[in-house]
């Protein structure tokens, strides 16, 4: 299985790192050992709005080759939506598996098309912005509507990451991971 992580000017670093952490287990506890991920950007870099920056390894190349790309949320998210050369490239995920977002990732998908006729969750505040691109907004703390994952707010990013273990590596995967973390949301 194959990931890309999506990051972008304006992430909130949480909403990645939440899902990351729980997720890469999966790897290093030999749940899923062939698990592979490509940290994905339309630029070189990409930096919170506090200046916390992170480089990519795979700069704007096609998604079409991941099992499921996921996108984090950020008060960048709110002009990428409106960033056609940006949404173009998101695009590229057409037929990837799974379209997974955290917080306000959901508006990236959504721009992208992606929501169409779907259920989703978005940060509590962008709800009215949310319902534009989807069928029907959602305040669960974990949306899933066919292929496509959509977590609430930066907290529900580990939640996110627990409920990934579980749908790829087992109940028994997810349990451990979540007790080697020592999560109890």
């Amino acid at each position: 299985m194959k990931l890309a992580y999506i990051i972008f000017d304006g992430i909130t670093w949480l909403d990645m790192i939440g899902i990351y952490d729980p997720v890469s287990r999966l790897k290093s506890m030999q749940y899923i050992p062939d698990l592979s991920w490509d940290i994905c950007s339309f630029a070189n870099t990409a930096k919170d709005n506090f200046g916390l920056e992170m480089n990519a390894t795979k700069i704007r190349e096609p998604l079409d080759k991941y099992d499921a790309v996921i996108i984090p949320g950020g008060h960048g998210t709110r002009t990428l939506q409106f960033d056609d050369p940006f949404l173009q490239w998101i695009k590229t995920a057409e037929n990837v598996t799974y379209k997974i977002s955290i917080c306000t990732g959901s508006l990236i998908l959504g721009a992208a098309g992606f929501l169409k006729n779907k259920k989703a969750t978005t940060n509590f505040l962008e709800y009215e912005t949310l319902k534009q691109y989807c069928r029907e907004v959602s305040s669960e703390k974990i949306v899933e509507d066919g292929n496509i994952i959509t977590a609430g707010a930066v907290s529900s990013s580990i939640n996110l990451g627990l409920y990934l273990c579980n749908k790829w590596g087992g109940e028994l995967a997810a349990k451990e991971i979540k007790r080697r973390i020592d999560f109890f949301g």
